[in-house]
């Protein structure tokens, strides 16, 4: 157990593959509203957004764990950057930038709805209020991302 940015490194991916695989599927009582969800999305639609997400993350775990405590080979590097990049994109263009920065009405209005009676401590603005869930998702995100840039040094 000598590894400990290792195993944080490690366990900050477990959780965020985890989220990615099972957040629209599970209920999880006030963290999500899953009949919201699934009377705005279709069955393909979340399996093909499920997969988009968690395919890369579990690429990401699987060889992290591979290669546990010993240098990563180049493509691994990459494919994290990748994947841990396109995801915090995703997290800023979905969530952040609407609710902080630009008003985007029609995705407020879609949160609304299948975010409605979900757990949010942050204020609504833009129309929108990041939800508990999600917004411990993208600190996990982040703190993966930290991570990796201090195992890079």
């Amino acid at each position: 157990m000598g590894h400990p940015l290792e195993t944080l490194f490690v366990s900050l991916q477990a959780f965020n593959f985890a989220f990615l695989l099972l957040h629209d599927w599970i209920p999880l009582g006030r963290l999500s509203n899953l009949a919201a969800i699934h009377s705005q999305d279709t069955v393909s639609h979340r399996v093909f957004v499920t997969f988009l997400g968690a395919v890369p993350a579990f690429v990401c775990l699987f060889y992290s764990v591979i290669y546990f405590a010993q240098p990563y080979p180049h493509w691994l590097d990459i494919w994290l950057w990748i994947t841990y990049g396109l995801l915090a994109f995703g997290a800023l263009r979905a969530w952040w930038i609407p609710y902080l920065f630009l008003p985007d009405p029609q995705r407020a209005a879609r949160y609304q709805i299948i975010f409605a009676n979900t757990r949010s401590f942050l204020p609504r603005r833009n129309g929108i209020a990041p939800d508990t869930l999600h917004t411990v998702f993208h600190s996990v995100l982040l703190a993966t991302l930290i991570v990796l840039i201090i195992k890079g040094r």
